[in-house]
C-alpha cells in the first residue's frame, strides 16, 4: 500500500514537472517567434527620394508599402509621408508604409473663377491642385472679383484640361479708376479691332450680336453706349474700368447717327 502511495506521489510530482517545463519552453519559444525585446527605429524619410528612401527600409529589414498622390509643390518621387512615423520603435519586419509623390501630374478640368471673388478663386485653385500665378490688376466696377483666368498669357476655359500644379495667372477687378478718358468712336470699326481698342483704354463690354454673322474677324459694330459724342457735338468721356454697351452685325453701316439707339 506504502508502495502504491509513493508511486502515486511520484508520478504525480512528474507529471507536474513535465507540466512545467512545457509551459516555460512554450513561453520561451514564443518569445523567440515573436522577437520579443528586439526593436528598432523607424528612420527620418520625409523629404528624400523614394530611392533612397526604399533602400534605407530594406537594409534595416522592413517590408515596405508604397501609395502615391500629386503634390506640385514637391519634387517628383519625393517621400511626402511615412507611417509608422518617424522615430516610433517597432520591431523589425514590421511593413512601413509610404506616401510618394507622382512623377506626373494628373489632368484636371478648369474650373470657372471669373466673377469670384479673389479669395475663393484661390480656395478652389488649391483644391484642384492649381498653382496661382501672377495677379493682375485692372479697373473695374467688381473690385476684387476675377475678370479673367489665363495659363501663359492666354485665357483658358472652363472645363478645359490642364495638367495639376500648372500656374494659372488671374486679372482682378481694383474698383473704378478715377482716370476718365474720352469714349473711342467703334461704329463700322472691326470686331476685333474694337476689342483691342477698349482693352488699350480699360473700358470692359457688354456685347451682342445681331443677324447671321458669317465671318466674325470682319463683324463691325454698329451701335455704341455710350457714344463717342453727346448731343452737343462735345467728346463724351468715360471713366477706366466702366462698361460699355456695343452691337455687332456683319455688314457696316452705311450713314447713321451714333447716339440714335437702333430699334
Amino acid at each position: 500500500m506504502k508502495k502504491l502511495f509513493r508511486s502515486f506521489w511520484f508520478n504525480l510530482l512528474v507529471i507536474i514537472g513535465i507540466c512545467f517545463a512545457l509551459y516555460f519552453a512554450f513561453f520561451a519559444s514564443l518569445s523567440l517567434m515573436t522577437k520579443h525585446g528586439d526593436a528598432t527605429t523607424v528612420p527620418n524619410l520625409k523629404g528624400k527620394n523614394a530611392a533612397e528612401a526604399i533602400k534605407v527600409l530594406e537594409q534595416q529589414g522592413f517590408k515596405i508599402n508604397i501609395d502615391s498622390i500629386f503634390d506640385p509643390t514637391k519634387k517628383a518621387l519625393e517621400i511626402l509621408d511615412v507611417q509608422p512615423v518617424q522615430g516610433s520603435t517597432v520591431k523589425p519586419g514590421r511593413t512601413i508604409f509610404l506616401l510618394v509623390n507622382k512623377t506626373y501630374a494628373p489632368e484636371v478640368e478648369m474650373p470657372n473663377l471669373v466673377n469670384l471673388s479673389f479669395r475663393s478663386a484661390v480656395l478652389i485653385l488649391e483644391s484642384n491642385k492649381l498653382v496661382l500665378g501672377d495677379t493682375l490688376f485692372k479697373p473695374d466696377m467688381a473690385k476684387d472679383a476675377v475678370l479673367q483666368q489665363l495659363i501663359n498669357g492666354v485665357a483658358i476655359k472652363p472645363g478645359q484640361k490642364v495638367r495639376q500644379g500648372s500656374r494659372i495667372d488671374l486679372v482682378v477687378g481694383s474698383g473704378l479708376s478715377n482716370v476718365s478718358v474720352n469714349v473711342p468712336n467703334l461704329i463700322n470699326v472691326p470686331y476685333r479691332d474694337a476689342i483691342k481698342i477698349l482693352q488699350e483704354n480699360n473700358i470692359f463690354i457688354t456685347e451682342v450680336w445681331d443677324g447671321a454673322i458669317s465671318d466674325s474677324n470682319t463683324a463691325v459694330v454698329y451701335f455704341q453706349m455710350p457714344t463717342a459724342r453727346n448731343e452737343q457735338g462735345y467728346p463724351n468721356t468715360i471713366l477706366e474700368g466702366e462698361n460699355m454697351d456695343i452691337r455687332i452685325r456683319q455688314q457696316p453701316l452705311e450713314i447713321e447717327a451714333q447716339n440714335e439707339n437702333p430699334e
